[in-house]
Parts: C-alpha cells; structure tokens; sequence
C-alpha cells in the first residue's frame, strides 16, 4: 500500500473554474482527481501538460505541477518532460482540434514510440475556445460557422488513428459517467506506454447534445457497451444483448432469442496483439450496434523512455565521458 494517502479535493487547486456551466469538461476534471487520488502516488510527481483549447485550461485547476503550452504542440512537450525526469507521472489534456488538426503529426508520432504518457482526448467534435468551426472530428455534413452549408469532408476516428499509429492502449469514456472515467483514467495510469484516453465531451455552447443520441433516454443502456477485459460482451437495459462475430463482422444480438445463448457472445480481449476486434469495436455505431466504451485495446510493447534510459546508460558505462558536465571538466580546465 502507497505510503501517500490523498483525497480528491487534494488535488483541486485554488483557481477558480472558469469552463462554462453544464460543461462536460467539469465532469472529466472530477474523475481525474479522483482517479489520481486513488492511485496513491505522491503529487508532486505528477505533471499535467496541455496545449490550447478550453480542455487546455486543465493545468490551473490541479494541484500538481503543470504547463499550459502552445496550439498543438502538447504531445511534443509531454514528451520531453517524459524523457527528461522519467519519474514523473505526466498526463496529456488536449481536445479533437488542438490533438488531431495542428498537432496531429505530434500525436501520431507520440503513440508510434509509445512514450509512457496517458493522453486524455476531450472530443466534442467542435471547436469551442474560438467559438464554433468544425473540428477533424466534426461529422460530415453538419454545420458550423466554418461550414455553414455542411462540411464536405469525413471525420478521423481517434481510435482509428492511434491503432493506425501502432498504439498499445485505447479507450473510450463519455463525460457524465465518472464512475466509469475513473475506472477508465486508473486503467490507463497503469499501462505502461501511451495511453490514449477519448472521453465524449459536451460543448453546451457550441455543439450542446452532439452526443445526445448516446446518452439520453431510459434505454441508454441499450446504446452503449461497456467493455471489460476477460468479460462477456453483453449490454443492454436487462443485460439481455451481447455482441457476437458472424460472416466476417460484429452483431447485436438478443440472448435467448433467435436460437442465440450466452455462449454464442463474444468475450472481450483487450490484450489481443492484432487489431482487427479492436478496430471493428472501435467503429460500432448506432443503430445497428451499441457504442463501444471502456478500454478497447491495452497490449504490451517496448516503451520509448524506458528504452532510452537504457541505453544511455549502455552507453555510459562503456565511455570515459559520460554525461555533458564530466565533458566541460576534461582536458586542460582553469579555474578563475
């Protein structure tokens, strides 16, 4: 048991919260600093990175070390905070514009080493901070100020994209489940290499219920599944449906029904190292299919700044030089 005993409202700081009211992003701020509570790990290791964009506010309302950089540039930051004090625990805040539109060749490359960082990526699918154009994320067709007649281009899936980047770790969280973000946030903390992290975020300005279809209503249930690994993929107000493969692809089916038993239904593996499950849970969609939340895809590969303090040190132990300082006092040195 850690040796440091916090509670959620160590990790508020004093700055006022200044996201707009009924934002979704109140919600995430929550089960983060619940989730770290839980975690037992000392604050003062903890770096909370952003780049710009309301999500991007996120250093100020947390007790622990933080900067607020530029347009995209996070993952780059995050990075090198990383490799530089490996000890750290950093966490990327960052929203679908700020990670995915200017900063997404930092993004991929970031999940491509697998640098043990957890990424959480707030998807509202608009641009809020600058007060409404589409975003990567924003659906085809839909209107904004930047396309007032409808966008004419299709949207990344993120969990497309960090599967595509070779990623180890990929979930999905939505903004007003925080017992489920919590689970979710205290998963990825334990993964060691890039865990990417998409919640479902609300704008209740600029794109207020883009999620709605997803969340709202008495048979919510019946839109989403929650996956754990090593369960049943079973959803459902009655917990009567669940997921099975058939002719190549995913089906929803209804247990009991249609000659379908408990045994026909998928069990989750998140540890599988191909990703052609993921990928398919990853693109499921309404109406044919619930929604995929929770950790989809969590594997086991080398990490970056593990392997690079390696071999530094590889390195150093065959040299008589071995860090920059022993450089400046070799050879012929005064002292004035």
């Amino acid at each position: 048991m850690s040796e440091f005993v916090y509670d959620a409202k160590d990790f508020k700081s004093s700055t006022e919260v200044r996201w707009c009211p009924g934002c979704g992003d109140h919600a995430i701020l929550n089960a983060i600093q619940r989730a770290m509570a839980s975690l037992g790990n000392k604050i003062s290791d903890y770096a909370i990175i952003s780049g710009i964009g309301c999500s991007s506010r996120f250093p100020y309302y947390m007790n622990t070390f933080g900067f607020h950089t530029i347009h995209g540039r996070a993952s780059a930051i995050a990075s090198g905070v990383k490799s530089a004090n490996p000890k750290l625990h950093v966490w990327q805040i960052t929203g679908d514009g700020d990670a995915l539109a200017i900063g997404g060749n930092h993004f991929i490359h970031l999940v491509r080493r697998n640098i043990d960082i957890n990424v959480i990526l707030f998807n509202n699918k608009i641009y809020g901070l600058t007060k409404g154009q589409y975003s990567p994320t924003t659906d085809r067709g839909f209107k904004t100020k930047s396309s007032p007649f409808g966008t004419v281009e299709d949207p990344f899936v993120p969990g497309q994209l960090v599967l595509g980047a070779r990623g180890t770790f990929f979930a999905r969280a939505i903004d007003g489940n925080l017992k489920m973000s919590q689970e979710i946030f205290v998963e990825a903390a334990g993964h060691k290499g890039t865990s990417i992290v998409e919640v479902l975020q609300n704008c209740v300005i600029f794109n207020s219920g883009i999620h709605e279809e997803i969340t709202k209503g008495d048979n919510r249930e019946d839109k989403q599944i929650y996956l754990k690994h090593g369960e049943k993929m079973i959803f459902g107000v009655n917990k009567d449906k669940g997921i099975v493969f058939e002719q190549g692809k995913l089906k929803a089916v209804t247990i009991g029904a249609d000659g379908y038993t408990l045994d026909d239904i998928l069990v989750h593996d998140a540890k599988e190292q191909t990703t052609y499950l993921h990928s398919a849970l990853i693109d499921m969609a309404l109406p044919e299919l619930p929604v995929a939340f929770g950790v989809i895809r969590a594997v086991e590969a080398p990490v970056y700044d593990q392997a690079m303090a390696e071999q530094i040190h590889q390195v150093q132990e065959k040299r008589k030089i071995s860090c920059v300082d022993e450089l400046l006092r070799s050879g012929n040195t005064w002292e004035v």
